[in-house]
């Protein structure tokens, strides 16, 4: 019996040039910066695995990357956004495609998806809201978060009242009501 793949292979596994040609040949598709083979299911744990081949136990996936993960977002970020629990003190990761940050924050705004730690949909959406830039793609993909999560703008603003000193928390009040408004469309 042949041993079974890893759901996601990377330039670590084999060189580039022969994860390329699985590609071409129909063997693989692409998920981030590896591969999975076709009988992979796609969805959030695939996503998780494959971004969690590059990430540092104590670091969190979140905003646009934990989108991704989630499904809310088709195409992974550029770069990865990551936090780390400013309780955790520890260094930031050199990593180029990481752009990492200390945050308070909930085991309760936690999950474990496909081995590492992602921002539940809810906390994902609420700093989305805080902290990415004003649009419509912030809009559809915190939209798509709350059908995933099955959240609504009030249960949102709810946990941001439950927090004191809370950074950006005027600026994310009209974002979620207007995703919350696509998302009953």
């Amino acid at each position: 019996m042949s041993p079974a793949l890893r759901p996601v292979l990377t330039t670590a596994d084999l060189p580039a040039c022969e994860l390329r040609s699985l590609v071409l040949d129909g063997e693989v598709f692409v998920v981030d910066d590896g591969v999975s083979p076709i009988d992979e299911v796609p969805g959030p744990r695939l996503r998780a695995i494959a971004l969690g081949r590059t990430l540092a136990e104590r670091l969190i996936v979140e905003q646009y990357s934990a989108a991704w993960v989630w499904g809310a977002l088709f195409t992974p970020p550029l770069k990865h956004q990551v936090c780390a629990d400013i309780a955790a003190r520890s260094r930031p990761t050199p990593a180029l495609r990481l752009d990492v940050r200390e945050v308070v924050i909930d085991d309760s705004d936690l999950r474990r998806v496909g081995g590492i730690r992602v921002t539940s949909p809810r906390r994902t959406a609420i700093d989305l809201a805080r902290f990415a830039p004003d649009g419509s793609t912030v809009r559809r993909v915190i939209s798509r978060l709350m059908v995933i999560g099955d959240f609504t703008a009030l249960d949102c603003i709810r946990v941001m009242d439950s927090r004191r000193n809370l950074p950006a928390k005027r600026r994310a009040l009209p974002i979620l009501r207007e995703a919350a408004a696509l998302s009953e469309q």
